[in-house]
């Protein structure tokens, strides 16, 4: 058995390596993102999000994750979370959405790791949604997502 799990663990790797990830995925109702190559999941890691998560994005402060599609356009290093890629959200239809009920839509979404000097908690925080509109992995998980996924990288967030 543990000869069977080192095999997978390799193959798991290997194929990682060799990966282009081409799309990020994120099914909010799973609790899961999912690096994608050309239509073949590569990684999956589960997720912790807002503490408001049904439903799309409307305004700042809603804790709610936006739905649709965008770009992960900047990584951030200089962040209060253990690293972070930023998703391109508000995008023009978010703003417009916005202005129409007269509030702000926020932004500054992103998939971050833990807060910073609390990463020894994520075992208990990523059983619950705490993240006031982003994506939350582990701190590996972050540094993997990292060396995997491009800056352009589209992302499509399902409910």
């Amino acid at each position: 058995m543990k000869l069977f799990t080192l095999l997978l663990l390799m193959i798991t790797t290997m194929q990682s390596a060799i990966a282009e990830i081409t799309q990020v995925k994120v099914n909010k109702t799973q609790r899961l993102i999912q690096l994608i190559d050309n239509g073949n999941v590569i990684k999956a890691y589960p997720i912790a999000l807002g503490g408001n998560p049904e439903g799309h994005k409307t305004q700042e402060g809603d804790e709610r994750t936006p739905e649709g599609t965008y770009t992960l356009d900047y990584v951030k290093e200089d962040s209060a979370f253990y690293r972070a890629m930023h998703i391109s959200y508000p995008n023009p239809k978010d703003k417009q959405q916005a202005e129409g009920l007269g509030v702000s839509p926020g932004g500054f979404i992103m998939i971050h790791g833990q807060k910073n000097g609390l990463g020894w908690l994520s075992g208990l925080a990523q059983k619950m949604d705490w993240t006031n509109g982003c994506i939350a992995i582990t701190n590996e998980q972050m540094d993997e997502f990292l060396t995997l996924v491009k800056v352009g990288t589209p992302i499509e967030i399902e409910p």
